[in-house]
């Protein structure tokens, strides 16, 4: 009995979500749905379906988006639409960071990425959603998981310019994440 309750508990958290939905506004408009990997990065799945559950992504900008490599976004510190968003992409969240989740699961298009600093272990809010194959990132940067739905609205995103993909003026936007089951 303690066991099936303790699977049910486990069942309904957040933290052991399937994925998430991304309603996108902006120049791109549409939807992405993405299953969580929780089974190769379990710690990283947990805290990107904690943060959406919370409300954390919502209204969150892609602050960097280079065409034919990735766009990225999740920095609920610095990148709320509305606010100032210069500082886009330098922070996260109040949890701490996680500690690298590598895989062999390669960076194909559609693959979704946790974003860090120079440190492996320094993941915390940020993903990434690759437009391309990265193999480049293989084994550098934990892969959390994968678009099945909506590649089409992730092509569409207002691109960046210059070599680290800053987008100038309104940039789209994660209007609201969901978790999915």
């Amino acid at each position: 009995m303690y066991k099936l309750a303790l699977a049910a508990l486990l069942a309904a958290s957040p933290a052991f979500a399937t994925g998430i939905t991304i309603e996108v506004a902006g120049e791109a408009s549409g939807t992405i749905t993405i299953d969580l990997l929780e089974d190769i990065a379990p710690q990283h799945a947990a805290r990107i379906a904690e943060l959406a559950a919370e409300g954390a992504y919502d209204g969150v900008v892609f602050h960097r988006v280079i065409d034919g490599f990735m766009a990225q976004t999740g920095d609920v510190e610095f990148g709320v639409s509305g606010g100032d968003t210069a500082r886009a992409g330098m922070g996260g969240s109040d949890k701490p960071d996680l500690p690298a989740e590598f895989s062999d699961v390669p960076y194909d298009r559609g693959v979704v990425g946790m974003a860090r600093s120079q440190n492996p272990n320094s993941a915390n809010s940020q993903f990434f959603i690759m437009f391309d194959q990265g193999y480049f990132l293989n084994g550098q940067y934990t892969v959390v998981g994968r678009v099945t739905e909506g590649m089409d609205v992730v092509d569409a995103i207002k691109k960046g310019r210059g070599q680290n993909g800053s987008v100038r003026g309104t940039p789209d936007m994660m209007k609201t994440v969901t978790v999915t089951e």
